[in-house]
């Protein structure tokens, strides 16, 4: 009867982790999936603007389309290495990969999928397990798993500003790509 007081709830305990297990799995999957398209998208974006139209912006205040290109790659690679992998934020004012600087528009793209290798790597080997841990993100507290949701609408925001830019400089967006 003892045993049985025992077994009983690591059996239900057992019954009820698996499937949760599994759907955080399926989660990562998905994000995965859904990121390889993203990458794919931005960077037939970028490739499709001319070199001479990276600079464009639309308004004094606005970023130019290239700056918005690097700060997705600068953005990216906080939210995943720095937020989901722990290590220390690179300082904007200081870092040099992520800046437009005198970059060629082949540069720029290059940076741009070497951080989209780096993020799907460290995503590859998230631990489901971290979830639900909290961290700081701009004065709230956010779950890692807010912040895969948060890094996804970033790509988005920045690349439809670049689509814009696109359209405002009299070229035709490559077609939306589903599942991104």
């Amino acid at each position: 009867m003892k045993q049985l007081l025992v077994l009983t709830p690591i059996f239900f305990f057992c019954l009820f982790k698996t499937p949760l297990l599994a759907q955080q799995h399926n989660f990562i999957e998905d994000y995965l999936e859904r990121l390889e398209n993203s990458r794919n998208y931005l960077l037939l974006v970028a490739e499709t603007m001319p070199e001479d139209k990276y600079g464009f912006k639309a308004s004094p205040e606005s970023l130019t389309f290239a700056e918005n290109l690097m700060h997705i790659g600068y953005a990216m690679d906080w939210h995943s290495q720095s937020l989901l992998g722990g290590r220390e934020s690179r300082d904007w004012n200081t870092d040099t990969i992520f800046k437009v600087a005198d970059k060629s528009k082949e540069e720029m793209i290059a940076t741009i999928d070497d951080t989209f290798d780096q993020t799907i790597a460290l995503i590859k080997k998230f631990d489901a397990d971290q979830f639900d841990d909290e961290l700081d993100y701009f004065g709230l507290t956010r779950t890692k798993r807010q912040i895969f949701l948060l890094l996804a609408d970033h790509i988005t925001h920045h690349r439809g500003q670049m689509l814009v830019y696109m359209r405002l400089n009299g070229l035709v967006p490559p077609r939306y790509v589903l599942f991104q």
